[in-house]
């Protein structure tokens, strides 16, 4: 073979080569403050948080250089690490006995690691905004990435406006990424919280943001990044309870929104690895640092444009095994020692030991000494709320901040609302699809806790007295429902204390939705909790048993499902 034909051949491989590329798309979402591998609640080490979520990006790096990295939102709320600082951001002061040892905090710790690590864009999330527009612009001017958000809009001057899109240029192909937050946020956020901005339709703005992105960069590949969920189940096509379509958009974005590749996504704390809907690849990563999305792409040049020819997903998830990035661990070290400090601090004292493995299937003293807050500061009649965390444990004993903490993990504020007997009922009969049903009181074989409803979306309700009857068919199960000693009439009118996000009618309990607000704390919950406790010193001894579920075959299989659950839950 003669040496010029040689050298034409290598220069037809070389140019052959030079016209498929593979571009990786790696993505968190939901990261809420998780930066150390560690549970504040308990503090044990823990499978999850951005530290080890670095580890694995460093090595989808080496895997494939050709990559963007993208969060999808609600990232600098949620772990008491993130709580302490973001408080001190807000008040300018520490809690009462704590004290910098070295110098003020000076940083959001998730924008530093975010940084540090290299991210592309962030979505904007709800809960950037729990803290208010000063913390979020703060933590805004911090990063060195685009916050984003296409259905966000600013009234001119009171804020710069969030960029729609993301446009960046890998190995040759131009990538676009459209970022979409959940519009819902005025249905949960105090209006001082988000004042100036106008929350739009997801699917309308992301037409108009992929028309603006065409017709001005020409992207060869484009995804949406979305801090929004999805309002159905894939496998079945049902729609959840309680979902209008306004929260959770994804699926809607895939089958409405022509011209993208894929859709990467948060907010429901879910995940989905692979799947298609419309030839939209869709993929979720687990909350608070558990996993880590990638998205693979195959391009080919072809007539002088790049096509997609084939997409995938995979989740990578956090293990025992993976190593915690020490550059973030150093970086964090600050923000961590300050908030252990914190969470040693006494509270109160416990009457007794207390378990809330079975708070969700049964009325506990932990719960109580949630409603027993609410009621006191809220002046209302009744309370609604949810056991949030089931794994919770408090010895007898000396309290802390930190299992005060562990009881209330949601940084929620409470409300009252004007309501009526009828708004309660439907509320609890909301609660009530947790469990699934025993017609004529012959329960099914399997689990009768519904895999369908999220614990932390199962209210409980203190003031009343009432019967869970499982015999009953859903949306009749609430019986026997008695206010102040005689049945509740549905007309009763009934202040009702309840967090923000039950007020603003998320998880099927649309009923509050456009109920008059009477009352907002201006603190969360949790704060609320500790100060009631550090003033009244000690916490119920017993629940006074005011709900329960029946019949009792039921209620049997239920403690012994609640107690299996919580023992190999790692979440909450």
């Amino acid at each position: 073979m003669s040496l010029i034909r040689l050298f034409l051949l290598l220069s037809c491989a070389a140019v052959s080569l030079a016209q498929q590329v593979k571009i990786t798309v790696l993505a968190t979402t939901d990261l809420h403050g998780n930066l150390y591998p560690y549970d504040y609640f308990t503090a044990k080490p823990a499978e999850r948080g951005l530290a080890r979520i670095a580890t694995l990006i460093r090595e989808e790096r080496e895997r494939n250089p050709n990559h963007l990295l993208i969060d999808c939102g609600d990232t600098i709320q949620g772990s008491p690490l993130e709580s302490v600082y973001q408080n001190y951001i807000r008040t300018g002061k520490l809690p009462e006995g704590l004290a910098f040892t070295g110098r003020p905090l000076r940083a959001d710790p998730m924008m530093a690691a975010m940084n540090s690590i290299g991210y592309d864009a962030m979505v904007v999330g709800n809960h950037e905004y729990n803290f208010g527009l000063k913390n979020l612009e703060r933590a805004r001017g911090e990063a060195h990435f685009p916050w984003l958000s296409a259905n966000t809009s600013g009234v001119a001057g009171t804020m710069k406006p969030f960029a729609p899109y993301l446009v960046k240029t890998v190995a040759g192909v131009k990538i676009g990424i459209i970022g979409i937050t959940t519009p819902a946020v005025p249905g949960w956020e105090k209006p001082e919280n988000y004042r100036g901005l106008e929350f739009h339709n997801a699917v309308e703005s992301a037409r108009r943001a992929l028309a603006d992105l065409r017709a001005k960069h020409h992207p060869d590949l484009v995804l949406i990044a979305a801090h929004a969920g999805l309002d159905r189940d894939l496998k079945t096509g049902r729609i959840r309870a309680g979902e209008t379509g306004i929260e959770n958009p994804v699926y809607q974005l895939a089958t409405e929104v022509h011209g993208i590749d894929a859709i990467v996504f948060g907010h429901s704390h879910q995940q989905l690895e692979d799947s298609r809907v419309d030839g939209v690849l869709l993929v979720q990563p687990k909350n608070w640092g558990i996993s880590l999305a990638r998205l693979d792409f195959e391009l080919e040049r072809k007539a002088g444009e790049w096509k997609v020819v084939s997409k995938s997903g995979k989740l990578i998830p956090v293990t025992k095994t993976t190593a915690a990035d020490e550059t973030i661990l150093a970086l964090a070290k600050p923000y961590h020692d300050l908030t252990e400090r914190y969470l040693d601090l006494p509270v109160a004292e416990s009457p007794a030991e207390m378990d809330g493995a079975l708070s969700r299937v049964e009325d506990t003293p932990l719960v109580d000494a949630i409603e027993q807050v609410q009621l006191f500061y809220s002046k209302a009649d009744v309370s609604l709320t949810a056991m949030f965390n089931p794994r919770v444990r408090f010895r007898q004993g000396p309290v802390t901040v930190r299992q005060i903490a562990a009881l209330y993990i949601y940084d929620n504020e409470l409300y009252t609302i004007e309501g009526t007997g009828k708004m309660l009922r439907e509320a609890l009969e909301n609660a009530a699809r947790y469990f699934i049903g025993c017609p004529q009181g012959a329960c099914p074989t399997g689990a009768l806790i519904n895999r369908g409803v999220m614990g932390f979306n199962f209210d409980m309700a203190q003031g009343v007295q009432y019967e869970i009857d499982l015999t009953r068919p859903e949306g009749a199960r609430i019986r026997n429902l008695r206010f102040r000693g005689k049945p509740l009439d549905d007309a009763q009118p009934l202040r009702i204390a309840l967090n923000n996000y039950r007020a603003g009618g998320s998880a099927g309990y649309t009923m509050f939705r456009n109920a008059r607000v009477v009352w907002k704390s201006g603190e969360e919950i949790r704060d609320l909790i500790i100060s009631y406790y550090t003033d009244h010193k000690i916490l119920p001894a017993k629940a006074d048993g005011n709900w329960r579920i029946v019949p009792e075959s039921a209620r049997s299989r239920l403690l012994e499902e609640a107690r299996a659950e919580t023992a190999r839950s790692a979440g909450y």
